[in-house]
């Protein structure tokens, strides 16, 4: 391994790392505006730069493997992004919806590898999406030759139960402090605990199903007597009834549309129920041609476009997202 062409790409790492960094920060709004924009639920959204003794560490790597080697592209995950899901088929949802906003260079679903080797252990689903530019067709999957630093990123989707396995593991694998002896052990009661919360994720996900079957999540926010705005708890009760087969939304986004029906003078359940009374919310939906169904928030937020129009693009709470509504819009003026 050439120590000259190493020390060549950490220099040139680190003179382009202040740019990833904001990179880092474009690509975290991208993707938690269009989780948020299709109504899924999800813990969080963050990312990372990747530092530059873990990029030196990957290189070394990298060119020890093959000397000719660039590390500016073989290393893929500069920009990294993590989505954490509450439940496995949000993680699939998510997935999709990514590959609709961005050419997917690479997926791979380390949790199925897994399970296809007849094993229990690491879960996560592992993306890498470009957002550059001029390219409508887009690469194919897998191309190396189509990473770029600044306009790529390495996107990880887990569940919650998927990433503190993930976590917990790394931290003790990675100090080194466990003795030889009882790696084998250790191995074992990992292989037991992935096994558990593979089980677990699958739980989860049929209480969700059951539970949004029923009046939907009666432990959304707390309701606040001073508060002019119709609660986020009644009005996740609301939604249940009108879109049975909408997903839960963020609690945050229950309280956010709430804020915007006040703007537009609806303070209780009855008055937004007469503003929706003729609003066909099956032919909204149809004309907005989603691919996965979206959240009771989203829906809410289709049927007050579509009552409203202009109205309720100009609403001040809806001032940094006119140009998304303006285009939403469209879909309901050209439908059949």
């Amino acid at each position: 391994m050439s120590m000259r062409r190493l020390d060549r790409a950490v220099a040139d790492y680190v003179a382009s790392r202040e740019q990833l960094i904001s990179a880092t920060e474009e690509f975290v709004e991208l993707v938690r505006g269009i989780i948020d924009d299709a109504g899924i639920n999800y813990l969080t959204v963050t990312g990372r730069t990747k530092s530059v003794p873990s990029f030196t560490a990957k290189a070394r790597g990298i060119l020890a493997a093959d000397p000719g080697a660039d590390p500016l592209v073989a290393v893929t995950d500069q920009v990294g992004v993590r989505v954490i899901t509450y439940v496995q088929r949000d993680i699939d949802a998510v997935a999709e919806l990514l590959a609709e906003q961005f050419t997917v260079l690479d997926d791979r679903d380390l949790g199925e590898e897994t399970a296809a080797a007849g094993r229990f252990g690491y879960a996560s689903r592992h993306l890498l999406v470009s957002r550059a530019a001029g390219d409508a067709v887009g690469p194919a999957a897998g191309d190396p030759t189509a990473y770029e630093p600044l306009t790529c990123a390495s996107i990880q989707l887990r569940t919650v139960l998927q990433h503190a396995w993930a976590e917990f593991e790394h931290d003790i694998r990675y100090k080194g402090t466990v003795p030889p002896e009882q790696v084998p052990d250790l191995d074992r009661r990992f292989t037991l605990a992935a096994g558990l919360i593979e089980l677990a994720d699958r739980e989860f996900g049929a209480i969700r199903d059951r539970l949004q079957a029923g009046l939907g999540d009666s432990s959304v926010g707390a309701i606040d007597a001073l508060d002019p705005r119709i609660s986020a708890q009644e009005l996740a009760t609301f939604l249940a009834g009108r879109y049975s087969s909408a997903g839960w939304s963020r609690t945050d986004h229950y309280e956010w549309i709430s804020g915007l029906l006040l703007e537009l003078g609806i303070a209780s359940l009855d008055e937004l129920s007469a503003t929706l009374r003729d609003v066909d919310s099956a032919a909204v939906t149809a004309a907005m041609g989603y691919r996965y169904p979206p959240g009771a928030v989203r829906r809410l937020d289709d049927d007050l476009l579509s009552r409203f129009g202009d109205t309720y693009v100009a609403l001040h709470g809806n001032a940094h997202r006119r140009e998304a509504l303006e285009a939403r819009r469209a879909n309901l003026t050209t439908s059949p």
